[in-house]
Parts: structure tokens; C-alpha cells; sequence
């Protein structure tokens, strides 16, 4: 774990919003062994188990572009989806904190589309946890024309997605730590304080 950030370090050498081994501890780089088009340009490496590594540089930068974006808008315009379970905790700890609205678990088609839904909302903008699980929301959310951030890994398409957070979308560790960070730039970005840590943000599954 430490020669991995002392390379990431050395390499790349930009300060980051957290230390790198506190990314690297959390498993964000972790990637699949699967690697799309749309996610090269995000990829590290690849591991000699076939795993892609992601760029935690351009995590941290993602995250930092995502909260300032988010910061523009009204926090009960923002919309924040997760139907992977170990999404459901952190996304529904940063709409809490944020005063956001969270989805989690199964998305109602017509969430966004269909007005005589009685759970019909219109935010301005999306967060979704992972563009697979959650791909009825952004399909509904690019219908409409909302802003989409996503938490994308290496297998992810990103059709539709107006802002990228490349990580490990799929680990409980990580989630928090991303769903954490999104929360703590959006404060600080607003000049609210907060001082929760990133296993306030961790699911108890």
C-alpha cells in the first residue's frame, strides 16, 4: 500500500483534498477488469491481476469541479439516487446534511418524467452512485434535460453524464469516502460548517 502511494505521489505530486493514502486505504482506485472507452482516460494502470487502477488525482479533481457545481444550486434542487446497497447510507447522509433529496434502493420509473407520479420531482441536478444501477434515472434525467453527476468506474459508460467522479462505485469504504468529500467541499463552498468524518458515512452492511 505505501509503495503504491509514494508512486502516485512521485508521478503526479499535486496536493490533494485528502492524503492519497487515505484514497488508497479506502479501496477508490480499485477498478474492475473491465476498462470502457469512455473511462480510459481516467485509468492509472492495470494491476497484474488484471484490475485497472484508477487516477485518484483526477478523483480529487472531479470532486472539487462536482461541489462547485453543486454549490450553484438550491440544496432541494439537488437529487441523489443509489440503488447499489452500500450507496444507500452515504447517499442518504450527504442529502441529509446537504438538504438534498435522496432515492435509494429502487428507482420509480417517471421519477422525472411523469408529473401524475405522486413521488414526481424536478431537480436541477442529479447525483447517481453508479450509472448502471441507477440508469433509469439517468435515462430520465437526460430526457428531461437535468444535470448529471456520476460516480463512474472503470466498466462505466457515460453517455449523458456532465461530470465524471472516477472511483471504485462499488465498495462501502470508498462510497463514503467520496459521498464524505462531496458533502465537505459542498459545505466549505458554502461556508457551512462541518466537521463529520468519513466513517460517519460508511454503511453498517
Amino acid at each position: 500500500m505505501e509503495s503504491e502511494s509514494a508512486e502516485v505521489e512521485k508521478e503526479q505530486g499535486r496536493e490533494t483534498l485528502v492524503p492519497v493514502e487515505d484514497y488508497l486505504a479506502a479501496g477508490v482506485h480499485i477498478g474492475t477488469q473491465q476498462k470502457t472507452q469512455d473511462m480510459k482516460q481516467f485509468i492509472y494502470r492495470v494491476r497484474t491481476d488484471g484490475l485497472y487502477v484508477l487516477d485518484v488525482q483526477m478523483t480529487d479533481e472531479r470532486i472539487k469541479i462536482a461541489a462547485k457545481l453543486l454549490s450553484r444550486y438550491d440544496p432541494s434542487r439537488i437529487m441523489v439516487v443509489s440503488a447499489r446497497q452500500y450507496g444507500f447510507y452515504p447517499a442518504s447522509k450527504f442529502a441529509s446534511i446537504i438538504g438534498a433529496k435522496a432515492v435509494v434502493g429502487r428507482f420509480i420509473p417517471g421519477t422525472l418524467t411523469n408529473p401524475a407520479y405522486k413521488g414526481y420531482i424536478e431537480p436541477d441536478v442529479l447525483v447517481v452512485t453508479d450509472p448502471v444501477g441507477d440508469s433509469q434515472a439517468v435515462k430520465e434525467a437526460v430526457g428531461v434535460g437535468i444535470s448529471i453527476i456520476a460516480l463512474c468506474d472503470t466498466n462505466n459508460t457515460t453517455s449523458g453524464v456532465d461530470v465524471i467522479i472516477p472511483t471504485n462505485n462499488k465498495g462501502r469504504k470508498a462510497l463514503a469516502v467520496i459521498y464524505w468529500l462531496l458533502t465537505r467541499e459542498l459545505s466549505r463552498e458554502r461556508g457551512i460548517e462541518f466537521d463529520a468524518q468519513s466513517s460517519d458515512f460508511e454503511s453498517g452492511i
